[in-house]
């Protein structure tokens, strides 16, 4: 079985959602939704509930850091309760885009690792451009869990992994143009690496220029393997264990 860590297949953002997942089934791949508001969120629960492959990461992140309310919180508070929820997700800080709002994005994650303690769940995090302030927000909090679509350095992911976290890798490490990654990648433990799509977005070759889905997982196994030296089915077996490993609740 092939997992998907981080990916976005869910009708706000791809319209044909439904019959990716249903293509996922059948090729054995199983897929984390991440929400990042009330409307994805709600979208994930129904999805996860409907097909066996489908799990939930729910979580509020920077691009609503203006419009979550405290029901907002209390809803996310108690949707964490289900079963088919395996993370808090996605969550985080992003500079690249906007860089005014920093200390309310630090406040909406901080609310967002409140409640992955509480309910003893790991996140997924985004951090573009914020890897120093996210490192130090996490230090503060008792949470383990997956930096997604990590491009901060070697170093960096090395710090990560002490504090029990996992590094997504996506399209971009089949780019020409991504040795930074290839390089990082020989030089962390691989028992920390998690490999996700972020689909629709991130589409790795042969595919860039169309809209990415989880069936484009197989590319992202085949670069870290010949990146490795190592079988592709050593590399799922690999990754899929990690995943599982970390995300308790995966059967």
């Amino acid at each position: 079985m092939l997992i998907d860590t981080h990916c976005h297949i869910y009708p706000s953002e791809i319209q044909n959602a439904e019959e990716i997942i249903k293509e996922c089934e059948k090729n054995n791949i199983c897929v984390i939704l991440n929400g990042i508001d009330p409307k994805s969120n709600k979208e994930i629960l129904e999805l996860s509930h409907k097909y066996k492959n489908v799990y939930a990461a729910l979580g509020y992140d920077h691009s609503v850091v203006d419009k979550i309310t405290g029901d907002d919180i209390k809803l996310l508070d108690e949707q964490l309760n289900n079963e088919k929820v395996v993370a808090v997700g996605e969550i985080g800080l992003d500079y690249y885009w906007i860089k005014d709002n920093k200390e309310r994005q630090k406040e909406l994650f901080e609310k967002m690792l409140n409640l992955a303690e509480k309910h003893s769940l790991p996140v997924i995090v985004h951090a573009r451009e914020a890897i120093q302030d996210t490192y130090e927000i996490l230090k503060r909090h008792d949470v383990i869990g997956s930096m997604h679509c990590y491009q901060g350095s070697m170093e960096m992911a090395k710090e990560f992994i002490k504090l029990g976290f996992y590094i997504g890798i996506d399209g971009p490490i089949t780019y020409s143009n991504n040795r930074k990654q290839k390089e990082m990648i020989k030089e962390i433990d691989i028992d920390y690496i998690l490999v996700e799509t972020d689909s629709p977005y991130l589409t790795p070759e042969p595919k860039r220029g169309e809209k990415n889905t989880s069936l484009n997982l197989i590319y992202i196994i085949k670069k870290i393997s010949e990146e490795l030296n190592i079988s592709e089915e050593e590399m799922i077996s690999i990754t899929t264990n990690n995943a599982r490993r970390l995300y308790e609740r995966i059967n």
